[in-house]
């Protein structure tokens, strides 16, 4: 066996793994090879579908079947003895010792990861025992120290809390406290922010490099975003379809790189720091300024629960939307903005306030005050498109059906009719209409939010609320979404309200943001001027733990950190 570097851990050697499926063998990962060095961090790069998470289940022989690993050496280093984990048996003791001792995981979904039945410090406890032989008085002991250590506040209280009483943030902290339970020496991160807004991701990066700094700890980060990659990584592997096409110093990808692939990457990341220049109208304060086409006035919502508790999940919100203009909602998760769409689309009824919508003929309607026949016809002008391309479409209807859903209910057209509309809004979204017969299971993630698009503009709306709409996708089918959706803002004179926590992309592509804290809009104002020279303390929270593509330039590890008012 060969003798490795002192400062690797861990070696991967020609890493080979297929898919032997019914129809032909799936090549997952081809002639993978990289090194994990002690202290430093390795963030495997690429897009859905480019291998990254198998190369990373492998490393722990918890490839789902049919995969297996066909050729290739994973080499462990523990003192002077090296172990090829490629040739352990999945279920072998050997492995089991591996796993949580010697690597730890931390997956990216903590939701999906945490037993819902058993409190959180029960299942950090049971990690502990698994890999030590402490009692369970000083497995309970040890296992609070790992929560202080993973900043959790009050973690002898907070132990005996259940999964869903942990906000995201504090699950994916407990998800780390769990993986570090067994001391590890590697630790693998797969994807460990993507459903974290700006802040929450700021704050677990931030924690997971000091613990891996402090540990000496190697690395493996595994992300598509490449604003993450620049402030967190030391060397960098760029993956497409199952191969490693680039590798080096973060430094190096970042300002030479040299694969056309990691340079498009990069391309998209680096739009997304700038407004996108499409010629959009401005609105201007003026006596000449067009009317608004929605107004939001002193909308709230309060939600009440047992022991007469109640929770202000919108406060007052007022802003006007105009026509042709693209209006950003953000915040962090739990602010508001989510059931601000809602209570626009009377979704969520309002406990205070009033929506006004301007028709085509120029008359005001209050949406709070619709019935069932009016706030059918406001449905038809103001549409939505659904965060999750993958839940929002219904998999046992074709995409023709998908897509024409809304013209069979509203009854504007039936048979060849429909058909040519389809087919015309599948070429609109950049889909070709030849698909329509197949079903949504058939297309890649980008594509099947095209048809929850096209599915949008089936009834001619006037109005587009996007709810996360791009958060789901990778950064380069982000960028392409983007562009889609201002060319159909362009072409047919679409008002936007976009919600999202991804300040990058509501800068590209809005022309005003209203920024969004505990309930209430604590900030409203030109995009580019409140991205750049924010006025609110809360904004320049938000702002400065936004990641910066480009490793020269670290802006998280300096970021200002919001403390809100005592009364707020």
């Amino acid at each position: 066996m060969n003798t490795l570097p002192d400062d690797v851990v861990l070696s991967v050697e020609d890493l080979s793994v297929d898919f032997c499926l019914r129809t032909h063998i799936l090549h997952a990962v081809e002639k993978v090879s990289f090194q994990l060095k002690r202290g430093q961090t390795l963030c495997l790069v690429g897009e859905s579908g480019s291998g990254k998470s198998v190369t990373a289940r492998s490393l722990l022989q918890i490839i789902d079947r049919p995969g297996r690993i066909v050729g290739g050496r994973i080499l462990l280093k523990s003192g002077d003895a090296i172990t090829d984990i490629a040739t352990l048996s999945p279920d072998s003791n050997a492995m089991r010792a591996i796993r949580g001792r010697r690597i730890g995981l931390v997956f990216q979904e903590p939701m999906s990861s945490l037993s819902p039945v058993h409190t959180i410090g029960s299942q950090i406890v049971e990690a502990i025992r698994l890999h030590t032989n402490l009692g369970k008085k000083a497995a309970r002991e040890r296992m609070i120290d790992l929560l202080r250590q993973v900043e959790i506040p009050n973690p002898d209280k907070m132990a005996d809390r259940y999964t869903f009483e942990f906000s995201g943030g504090m699950r994916q902290r407990a998800m780390i406290a769990m993986a570090l339970a067994g001391d590890p020496d590697i630790l693998i991160a797969d994807e460990p922010t993507t459903a974290l807004d700006v802040t929450t991701q700021a704050e677990i990066l931030d924690l997971i490099k000091r613990l891996q700094v402090g540990r000496g700890m190697a690395m493996l980060l595994i992300t598509h975003d490449m604003g993450v990659v620049a402030e967190v990584a030391d060397e960098v592997a760029v993956m497409r379809f199952g191969r490693i096409v680039e590798h080096g110093t973060v430094d190096a990808i970042y300002h030479a790189a040299g694969h056309p692939y990691t340079r498009q990457l990069l391309a998209s990341t680096v739009k997304l720091t700038r407004q996108a220049n499409v010629g959009k109208p401005a609105v201007m304060l003026s006596a000449e300024a067009p009317l608004p086409v929605l107004s939001v006035r002193n909308l709230g919502k309060t939600f009440g629960f047992a022991g007469n508790n109640t929770l202000r999940a919108v406060d007052d919100a007022n802003f006007d939307l105009y026509p042709g203009e693209a209006l950003g909602i953000v915040g962090e998760s739990g602010s508001g903005k989510t059931t601000l769409g809602r209570l626009i689309l009377r979704i969520v009824e309002p406990t205070a306030g009033a929506v006004f919508y301007r028709n085509k003929n120029g008359s005001e309607i209050e949406v709070t005050r619709l019935g069932k026949k009016g706030l059918r016809d406001f449905h038809r002008e103001v549409r939505l498109v659904f965060q999750d391309p993958f839940a929002s479409l219904n998999p046992r209807m074709t995409v023709k059906e998908v897509i024409g859903d809304p013209l069979i209910v509203n009854g504007p057209a039936k048979g060849k009719e429909l058909e040519d509309r389809v087919a015309e809004l599948m070429r609109l979204v950049g889909l070709d209409p030849m698909g329509m017969e197949r079903y949504p299971h058939a297309f890649s993630g980008g594509q099947r939010q095209r048809i929850g698009i096209a599915r949008a503009l089936a009834l001619e709306p006037r109005i587009i609320i996007a709810d996360e709409a791009t958060s789901a996708l990778d950064v380069s089918i982000r960028s392409q979404i983007l562009d889609l959706l201002l060319d159909i803002r362009r072409r047919l004179n679409l008002s936007f309200i976009f919600i999202s926590h991804d300040i990058s992309v509501v800068r590209y592509f809005c022309d005003r943001v209203a920024v969004m804290h505990r309930g209430r809009i604590v900030e409203l104002g030109e995009a580019e001027q409140v991205c750049t020279a924010p006025r609110e303390a809360y904004t320049k929270s938000l702002i400065s733990a936004v990641p910066n593509p480009d490793p020269r330039d670290k802006r998280m590890m300096h970021r200002q950190r919001f403390v809100a008012p005592v009364n707020s």
